[in-house]
């Protein structure tokens, strides 16, 4: 399964929700920390995305 852009962001905003709702303090740290990678990947994810739309884009023309 291709970890797409909508993916990503839905799981770093589930980690978020968990992170409200967590009752520990240890337990917020690591939802926090895993809303901080997945948005990270979603970040990283759209860069690629776009990059290879450029590049289709520029073959495309040449």
């Amino acid at each position: 399964m291709a970890l797409n852009y909508a993916f990503l962001i839905a799981r770093a905003d589930e980690a978020s929700r968990d992170a409200q709702l967590a009752k520990l303090e240890n337990v917020r740290e690591r939802a926090l920390r895993a809303e901080a990678a997945w948005r990270e990947m979603a970040a990283s994810a759209l860069k690629l995305e776009r990059n290879r739309k450029k590049t289709h884009q520029s073959l495309s023309e040449s």
